[in-house]
């Protein structure tokens, strides 16, 4: 079976050239603008990762739905790679150990910037069993 990847992310143009790369690359992706809507297909089909933007709907978006996942028993299995532009957009210079479950519980995290074919090795990383 096809591992199923969900992008979760406010920005169409972005969410669909990752979605692309992705399916490219022979797994299955589709897109949420926001964690809502997010959470509605993920409750449908548990998806093998999330990737996931932080500032959405409100500037931290990201940081609660992927800690509201982790603490799910249902949820909390799946691996969410945190993809941001938190830097250019705030300046903070965002810095933080990957699953810190207080801050930052996610498996892996990048920016926003990264090459595609760095961001396809994270992803293959973490779709492995």
């Amino acid at each position: 079976m096809e591992k199923q990847v969900l992008i979760i992310d406010d920005d169409p143009d972005y969410s669909e050239a990752i979605r692309a790369v992705i399916e490219s690359r022979g797994f299955k992706a589709e897109t949420a603008p926001n964690s809502e809507v997010g959470l509605k297909k993920i409750k449908t089909r548990k998806p093998d990762l999330i990737l996931l933007d932080v500032m959405m709907d409100t500037k931290d978006e990201g940081f609660n739905f992927a800690r509201m996942l982790k603490r799910s028993v249902e949820y909390k299995s799946i691996p969410i790679l945190m993809l941001t532009a938190i830097k250019e957009a705030t300046g903070f210079d965002f810095k933080s150990e990957v699953g810190d479950d207080k801050w930052l519980p996610v498996d892996d995290y990048c920016d926003k910037l990264i090459k595609m074919e760095d961001l396809i090795v994270k992803v293959e990383k973490l779709l492995q069993p």
